[in-house]
């Protein structure tokens, strides 16, 4: 395939832009929900605090950005 002839890349619907300033679909139910998802595919389920703090953190990055290639 030529450069010509390949398709044009996707609009990315990742980050949120803007960043909502009270968004309610953001809850710790979205990150049990994550989580059953990752035990689901045979990752370790978290069980500490800090593993549910990470994993909130690195929803909010994807979802909303963190400064990096968005």
């Amino acid at each position: 395939m030529t450069p010509d002839s390949s398709p044009a890349p996707a609009e990315r619907s990742y980050p949120i832009v803007p960043r909502p300033a009270d968004d309610t679909r953001f809850t710790a139910a979205l990150a049990l929900d994550v989580a059953d998802v990752l035990t689901r595919h045979g990752y370790p389920r978290p069980t500490s605090g800090l593993d549910w703090v990470e994993l909130k953190l690195a929803l909010l990055h994807f979802l909303y950005g963190n400064g990096g290639a968005a």
